[in-house]
């Protein structure tokens, strides 16, 4: 067994020893500050934060992470400077051109999620295409949410439903949670487990609100160009050490743990 295949028995067995959550989602905050306190343009840090995007997707893979959904842009973001903007949609396609072959490589579903329509043709071919050339891989599913709003994921799904029921696909009287969830735009994804913020608030701004129901929540001061494995792997180690209860009671919980142990 040589060094690698230590480390990685070792990343196993630590892994083995926590609850790993199946669907990740990360709101990646505080690229800008972190350019200020450097004396840099807020921009700067954007350019920095791509590489806690690779981090965090490293981490979510070799960890068994199911799927991890980023908040790049939200629908909320056109209103900052206009400069700002526009680096975030050539930061944009820059990793989609860039980053695309790797993630393949590495057996890596790329998906964005969002209402793509305010961006240009060549954005959207290449998402398109990205989108497709990863379209069967199964070690884990990154998504993007570009110009996306948890409010607009709900009424978009309302919108489909009513289309189906216009249509007299859907019965009115067949509605119900599960066939709600059906139409939002991580329909195919796991249920969310862990939400991470970054860069010190506590809010979700709008972002994956239905999902969000019975997920928990991590945040943290640290700013998103210095959120790193070790950052990421304390949130899961967090997170692993919750009770979910699902509306039951703790000893419910346990019991039903105990009996799952004793199977």
């Amino acid at each position: 067994m040589d060094v690698n295949d230590l480390a990685d028995h070792a990343n196993n067995k630590e892994n083995a020893c926590i609850k790993v959550p199946k669907h990740v989602a990360i709101i990646m905050d505080g690229n800008g500050r972190w350019a200020q306190v450097r004396g840099k343009r807020r921009t700067f840090g954007h350019k920095a934060g791509v590489e806690a995007v690779r981090a965090s997707v490293k981490y979510a893979r070799e960890s068994g992470i199911q799927s991890l959904t980023l908040f790049a842009f939200s629908s909320e973001n056109w209103k900052r400077p206009q400069e700002e903007v526009g680096v975030l949609m050539d930061l944009f396609s820059f990793v989609l051109k860039s980053e695309v072959k790797r993630l393949h490589k590495n057996d890596i579903r790329f998906k964005v999620i969002g209402d793509l329509s305010p961006f240009s043709a060549s954005l959207q071919k290449k998402i398109k295409q990205a989108e497709e050339l990863t379209q069967n891989n199964q070690a884990l599913t990154v998504n993007i949410a570009a110009n996306y709003g948890g409010r607009w994921d709900i009424v978009n799904a309302a919108k489909r439903l009513v289309e189906e029921v216009q249509e007299a696909k859907v019965k009115p009287s067949d509605i119900d949670e599960s066939l709600f969830d059906s139409f939002v735009s991580t329909a195919d994804l796991p249920d969310l487990d862990l939400l991470i913020r970054t860069g010190g608030d506590h809010r979700i701004s709008n972002f994956l609100l239905w999902q969000c129901a019975y997920a928990e929540f991590y945040f943290t001061d640290t700013l998103w160009p210095d959120f790193n494995e070790d950052a990421f792997r304390a949130a899961v180690e967090d997170f692993s050490s919750r009770q979910r209860r699902f509306g039951l009671t703790g000893e419910q919980i346990m019991t039903s743990e105990s009996e799952l142990q004793a199977c």
